[in-house]
């Protein structure tokens, strides 16, 4: 973006890239991607089902459950608050047209 800008582009601040997480996060989207949803029509996304959690954690032979289990929390957490702000952005476009 920055070279179609016409500017040289700077290291620091640019956003990581995918070799730049530890494989242990990898393997934490991986997961995260592999676990169902939780949406009801009238509230939506309220999370992760963590019911396969235990045969993914022996499929991916997962030493460092901590780490794992907080990376899943935080993707988790975001995932919940971009379905939010949705919902809510599509409620309030409906409550102006009425």
């Amino acid at each position: 973006m920055e070279a179609q800008l016409g500017r040289e582009p700077n290291p620091e601040r640019c956003p990581p890239g995918v070799e730049d997480f530890p494989g242990i996060i990898l393997e934490a989207i991986e997961i995260f991607n592999y676990l169902g949803d939780r949406v009801y029509p009238e509230i939506g996304y309220i999370g992760k089902d963590y019911t396969n959690l235990p045969v993914l954690i022996q499929i991916y032979s997962i030493e460092n459950k901590e780490l794992l289990l907080d990376t899943l929390s935080r993707l988790d957490g975001e995932a919940i608050k971009t379905s939010q702000e949705r919902l809510k952005r599509e409620h309030d476009k409906i409550k102006r047209r009425s």
